[in-house]
């Protein structure tokens, strides 16, 4: 056909520079999110960027930021608006930079940046502060705080036993040090130095913690947490165990369906018949009847702290 439509070999492997190809190759890179001024770098104008949200292909997402082709972006994608929305020097912090190092889990919040300006922005949370490059990682594109200074931020912020947890974590998985946390002068800091001295413990719930917190606060030695045993060939992981008392306590939670019942029956059966005892604690024991919960331990033989 005369108006048959071919690709000539000279031209195929040349890249294409037409401004939406650009556009979408960045955004491509970066969770689907640009700035103005990345727009404008890629060959748009400000009338074609304004066209382009007319039409739904750019999508605002905060002053200056915007959605390419669609207006659901990732959680990450999200996250990377609210830093670009802040200016160069910006990065995620507090309890979004804490999500993304895995250090809490994430609830729908506003996300928050610090950043040396203040910027008002709707949907943000802006902390106005200097960041020194030591205290900047990257998480792809994303500049976010460091694990040590993100755990830092949430010591002025959160309660005791919700930073507990995250420091917890965060030393468990290797992310900071009790020396890095240790040295802030920083809001908090005798907080952190409190729940440092108390070991990275690598609990897994709420009530492990609440449980271990009644252990330590009671004088009790630091127990084993979740140190797996094998026994008849089966491993089981207790939740905390002296090794020495062959003493376990098992966080109890309520919330069990019949077959977690019955599988944690089996698992006790199995412990006491080589040899080990069994205390189950629930949250109301360890939160509520502290003091019943300690004397059943301490009746027990859990062995105390050594003060010498």
């Amino acid at each position: 056909m005369a108006n048959e439509c071919r690709v000539r070999s000279g031209y195929r492997d040349k890249v294409d520079t037409r401004s939406d190809r650009v556009v979408a190759r960045l955004a491509a890179a970066q969770w689907g999110v640009l700035s103005l001024d990345e727009l404008l770098a890629c060959g748009l104008t400000l009338p074609g960027v304004s066209r382009r949200v007319q039409n739904g292909r750019l999508h605002p997402l905060h002053r200056g930021v915007y959605a390419v082709g669609h207006p659901n972006t990732p959680l990450l994608g999200r996250f990377l608006a609210a830093v670009k929305a802040c200016g160069p020097h910006a990065a995620l912090s507090h309890l979004s930079a804490a999500a993304v190092h895995h250090i809490i889990t994430w609830e729908d919040r506003y996300p928050e940046v610090t950043a040396p300006a203040k910027h008002a922005h709707r949907g943000l949370r802006v902390h106005r502060a200097f960041l020194a490059a030591h205290e900047i990682t990257h998480h792809g594109p994303l500049p976010l705080t460091t694990p040590t200074r993100t755990l830092i931020d949430l010591a002025a912020t959160l309660p005791e036993p919700a930073l507990r947890r995250a420091v917890r974590h965060a030393q468990a998985h290797g992310l900071t040090t009790p020396r890095r946390l240790a040295t802030t002068q920083r809001r908090g800091a005798a907080t952190l130095r409190r729940i440092i001295a108390t070991g990275p413990a690598s609990t897994r719930s709420a009530l492990e913690d609440a449980v271990l917190d009644l252990i330590l606060a009671a004088g009790f030695a630091q127990p084993d947490v979740n140190l797996p045993l094998v026994i008849n060939g089966r491993r089981v992981i207790p939740d905390f165990r002296w090794p020495r008392e062959r003493l376990i306590v098992e966080a109890d939670g309520v919330a069990y369906h019949a077959h977690q019942r019955e599988d944690d029956a089996h698992r006790q059966a199995l412990l006491e018949a080589h040899g080990e005892r069994v205390i189950r604690v629930t949250w109301a024991q360890a939160v509520t009847h502290r003091n019943q919960t300690v004397a059943r331990l301490r009746a027990a033989g859990a062995p105390r702290l050594s003060r010498s």
